[in-house]
């Protein structure tokens, strides 16, 4: 898994076992292969509508495929486990474009979303076949693409008796609602608006770091409630279900906007204001959006942003003391829980069970997921 935070991939190798039960999954090794130096800002800047140029994402496209094949690899070796034991690779790739609303585009209605790390160079790699470019089908029957977690949260997180809510932190934020007893059909999901992203391009910008280490930056810092509430007036907070954004709303631009209108204000103010969207928009978002009859029993939180105590103490504040928890207190490390999800996917593709949830993503119709590259 790359995610939108462009840090680098996550390996993780899982055994994978079904039965009358259901699916359990045995966690063997996991590693994080940081992407070389500038990497990040290449993709970055190929990831705009006027910094792209088609030569660098074809080379993009081989050079993610390469690394990710590294990275399995890598993995392999941590658990001492040769790859012919390995049955398959599922590989996210690196979202460059998703454009999940549809506009008219030559006499028709296309929506569009482009991950780049082609699966086959994997496979060529390892040596292993390999499952890649998951969100296209879904969004060829009519979906958003995304999020696509909510069929493994279901899978692993459902409860008879608990409401649960899933939600993970990256650069973009995305939740699963989960009403106790919940049914397959009644899943439903959304990107809530940004995780990391946002904070991450303010400490570039104004502190020349990657991300505010910890929360340590927002945490010194005073919340700016105006400029907040300016802020939490983007449409995107308020647009009907289904819902995915990315880079295209909450990127560069949004960040530029954002610093305009913060002014002359204390830098730490600024990231403490724009850390507090995350959290805000995640408790709206369940308000908004959950169809039960009570509270929230557990807020199951996992990602890069667990490591942030900002956000987890403004989402204790929201939420509840204790019901906000980790997915490690479930056996599934927080870090870890996007890469296990992936091939989870990959082996239901494999098995041609569909993965896609059309109460999530406005699909159609249910669809296997996925594009198979033999090695």
């Amino acid at each position: 898994m790359s995610g939108t935070s462009l840090d680098g991939v996550d390996a993780a190798l899982v055994r994978l076992h079904t039965d009358r039960k259901g699916l359990s999954i045995t966690r063997v090794a996991f590693l994080h292969k940081s992407f070389p130096v500038g990497l990040k800002a290449l993709l970055l800047k190929n990831s705009t509508r006027e910094g792209s140029n088609v030569e660098d994402i074809a080379r993009l496209n081989f050079l993610l495929g390469e690394i990710s094949a590294d990275a399995v690899l890598s993995v392999a070796r941590k658990a001492r486990v040769t790859t012919s034991r390995i049955a398959l690779i599922g590989s996210h790739g690196q979202t460059i474009s998703h454009l999940p609303n549809s506009k008219r585009f030559f006499g028709r209605k296309i929506a569009a979303t482009l991950q780049i790390g082609d699966p086959s160079v994997i496979a060529a790699r390892t040596g292993i076949l390999t499952i890649g470019d998951f969100r296209v089908a879904d969004v060829a029957v009519g979906g958003q693409g995304a999020p696509l977690v909510p069929y493994f949260d279901w899978l692993v997180f459902r409860s008879r008796s608990r409401n649960r809510v899933l939600l993970n932190i990256g650069g973009i934020a995305n939740l699963t609602l989960l009403p106790a007893g919940c049914p397959l059909d009644r899943v439903s999901a959304l990107d809530t608006g940004p995780g990391n992203m946002i904070v991450d391009t303010l400490m570039q910008r104004l502190y020349g770091r990657q991300l505010d280490l910890d929360g340590r930056t927002a945490l010194s810092g005073n919340v700016d409630a105006i400029l907040l509430a300016t802020v939490l007036k983007n449409k995107y907070f308020r647009r009907p279900l289904p819902k995915s954004t990315g880079r295209e709303e909450f990127g560069s631009e949004f960040v530029t906007a954002f610093l305009k209108r913060a002014g002359k204000a204390r830098k730490k103010d600024i990231i403490a204001t724009a850390s507090m969207i995350t959290p805000l928009a995640v408790y709206d978002a369940v308000n908004r959006y959950a169809r039960w009859n009570r509270s929230v029993d557990d807020l199951i939180v996992s990602g890069g942003g667990v490591r942030n105590k900002f956000f987890l103490t403004a989402l204790r504040e929201l939420f509840g003391e204790g019901v906000v928890k980790t997915t490690d207190e479930f056996g599934i490390p927080a870090s870890e829980k996007e890469a296990i999800c992936f091939a989870v996917l990959a082996y239901e593709t494999l098995s041609g069970r569909a993965a896609n949830l059309p109460s999530v993503t406005g699909a159609r119709r249910r669809v296997v997921l996925g594009k198979i590259c033999q090695a």
